[in-house]
């Protein structure tokens, strides 16, 4: 007897239509909050000086001129900026995924005698820390100041990250996996390397974009930290520029102030697509591995 197959669709009533019209129109009215920032900074950086400050852009460029951009790059400052910026993202974020991997990991094991109030002090710091001075004072005496080390070691570890990496690891990687690999003489260093790396790969790519998205825009650590202005990041670079192209001109050159104003307004646009398109172009690469580490990491296990 053959079967009969029906293919009944199931109507969402008027409530639950009416439900998504307006979950739709949220969303809508979201993506335009965000996306309209996006194409009004990238328009604006490619506009000629006098339509920026005009006013005259507002969703497309107006008047097409790279005169901020071609200021930017003939800036030396600005080259040696990027390249301590890759430096100090790549480095930092390499030395803050290791020890977060190296202080999780055993943190998530049930053999581990400790954990608990190990994992209490390390929470503790999250609610209380020890200030701007005093750390400063740390990082003076350990001799850090003006130093590239002094950018990557005192921030190296971020509580919140340690928690994401901890829950992942519980939930993700099971005590039976651990106990069948000792029943193989598998040590403790290998079995980190050899099972649980591999198996990691969504946390650690959650792990790498966070420290390195955080690692690229910081500059509150060198502006505090360093002197020497070759081994200043990209952002204090930044923050100089706007600051000496704010500066008046003089009283006696108007025209030459209103030019100065203007490129500054420009720059101020050319900086954040500068800044901000290393990150855009990272991300696609690691999103689909960012979304699965975030939602299984946020699972207490």
């Amino acid at each position: 007897m053959a079967a009969i197959r029906t293919n009944h669709k199931i109507k969402d009533s008027a409530g639950d239509k009416v439900f998504l019209i307006i979950i739709y129109a949220i969303l809508s009215l979201v993506l335009v909050a965000v996306l309209y920032p996006l194409i009004y900074i990238v328009s604006s950086s490619i506009s000629s000086p006098a339509a920026v400050t005009s006013g005259k852009v507002w969703l497309w460029p107006v008047d097409i001129s790279l005169e901020g951009f071609k200021v930017l790059f003939q800036t030396k400052q600005v080259v040696s900026g990027y390249g301590n910026s890759i430096f100090y993202t790549g480095a930092g974020t390499l030395i803050s995924v290791a020890l977060t991997i190296m202080i999780a990991y055993p943190l998530s094991r049930k053999t581990f005698f400790g954990r608990n109030a190990l994992m209490m002090l390390i929470t503790f710091t999250l609610l209380f820390s020890g200030g701007l001075i005093p750390t400063y004072m740390v990082v003076k005496e350990v001799g850090l100041i003006d130093s590239r080390w002094a950018l990557l070691i005192p921030n190296a570890i971020w509580v919140w990250q340690v928690i994401i990496a901890r829950s992942f690891f519980q939930s993700s990687i099971p005590d039976e996996l651990f106990e069948a690999s000792e029943m193989d003489g598998c040590s403790d260093l290998r079995f980190l390397r050899s099972i649980v790396v591999p198996l990691s790969m969504p946390i650690i790519a959650v792990l790498v974009l966070m420290y390195a998205v955080g690692q690229w825009n910081a500059y509150f650590d060198a502006l505090i930290y360093l002197k020497t202005a070759d081994k200043f990041p990209l952002q204090l670079i930044l923050r100089s520029i706007i600051i000496q192209n704010n500066s008046a001109a003089g009283l006696n050159d108007a025209m030459k102030q209103v030019e100065r104003q203007q490129l500054a307004e420009l720059l101020k646009y050319s900086l954040i697509v500068v800044a901000t398109l290393p990150v855009l172009v990272i991300y696609p690469f690691v999103q689909r591995y960012f979304v699965q580490g975030m939602m299984v990491g946020s699972v207490k296990g």
